[in-house]
């Protein structure tokens, strides 16, 4: 299971030689293995490093579990670094050749679909999932008092209290409400433990707001939507409306960054809309976001003394006055950079954004 750590290791790499990155779907419903194997051939069939070559297809052939929906996997024989990830989440095939790992991809899976905590709640308890990267990897449920139902016109009584129904109902409501606040001090302990990011509840809207009310306001901030469910559903049941909710969450958490990053360079305050701009905020450290869209790639100058990165042809870095070398991906450098310095990275996907936004943006720190 692909975590932070790993995205870390793989941003400290570094090496003179050069690293495979191979990104190849392997959704059973698009195919089997005997139609994706012939396919990542196709994808190396230009790769010159053919140590690196057959260690990927060693190991699609022969130790591959086919589980999950793609496969990550990183090579450099030269420096005998080989890593595999597999991913409950579809990708994209691409294969790059660089002198580093090709991250970008993983970032924005990362992102868009890690650390999530998910609560099913009534009124008895709550049912609670850390689900990361499309897999469910730990589960508890906490059911407290059973809440008893009083028939109208009935005076049934619970034992050792008077009052008829009025007494009962009352009762009924304490229950309840203590059941709730037990499941949400609960799910607030369930959330830390697992380092959980965004936080999802499903249920009924009164049982929902009831939980939301008393979870910790740190935990309640980080509620990126509800959905109404039972808590008897099945795992495939809320792992789909989960997703589903997700996405539609990051779609209109992304949305309202663009227009604050645009609105912030209109202003002339912390924002910037260029490609120019956004390296030179990379190489001060200022990024807070980097926004880009999927798939962007743009050629460029790196600076062979401080790692300076530029579109512009310049005959001397302004910083320490080495010499340039050109690079296929700029993009590519500026996404590690910004994780390696604490930012966080955006990957646009089907979303309508503010015109005057183009391909990458930032929001600055300062």
């Amino acid at each position: 299971m692909f975590s932070q750590k790993d995205l870390q290791e793989l941003l400290d790499f570094k090496t003179e030689h050069p690293v495979l990155s191979v990104y190849l779907n392997t959704d059973p419903s698009k195919g089997t293995a005997d139609a994706y194997k012939p396919r990542l051939r196709s994808m190396l069939k230009d790769v010159e490093s053919k140590d690196d070559v057959g260690n990927v297809i060693q190991y699609v052939d022969f130790e591959f579990d086919w589980s999950g929906r793609g496969v990550v996997l990183f090579s450099c024989a030269a420096e005998d670094y080989f890593r595999v990830f597999s991913i409950a989440v579809p990708i994209r095939d691409r294969v790059r050749i660089s002198e580093r790992p090709h991250v970008k991809p993983l970032a924005d899976i990362l992102d868009f679909y890690g650390g999530y905590g998910i609560a099913v709640v009534d009124k008895i308890g709550a049912r609670l999932f850390y689900f990361h990267l499309g897999e469910i990897l730990k589960e508890s449920e906490l059911s407290g008092e059973s809440v008893r139902r009083t028939k109208r016109g009935g005076g049934s009584q619970a034992p050792g209290r008077r009052g008829g129904t009025a007494g009962q109902t009352n009762y009924t409501k304490e229950v309840a409400e203590r059941n709730i606040k037990e499941a949400a001090d609960f799910s607030a302990k369930f959330f830390s433990e697992n380092n959980v990011r965004r936080v999802m509840i499903g249920g009924t809207d009164k049982n929902v707001n009831a939980f939301r009310s008393h979870l910790p306001k740190a935990w309640q901030s980080l509620i990126v939507g509800t959905f109404p469910i039972s808590k008897t559903a099945s795992h495939v049941e809320i792992m789909d409306r989960a997703l589903q909710v997700g996405y539609e969450a990051e779609r209109l958490k992304q949305t309202r960054l663009v227009q604050m990053i645009v609105t912030s360079e209109a202003k002339g305050q912390a924002g910037v809309i260029d490609l120019e701009d956004t390296l030179n905020a990379v190489h001060d450290g200022r990024i807070q976001t980097l926004v880009i869209r999927e798939g962007y790639r743009a050629p460029g100058y790196r600076c062979q003394g401080c790692g300076y990165l530029t579109t512009e042809v310049l005959s001397s870095c302004p910083f320490c006055e080495n010499e340039f070398e050109e690079i296929t991906d700029a993009v590519e450098l500026a996404v590690r950079r910004v994780m390696r310095d604490g930012g966080e990275v955006e990957v646009l996907r089907d979303i309508e954004v503010e015109q005057d936004f183009n391909q990458v943006g930032a929001l600055l720190r300062y």
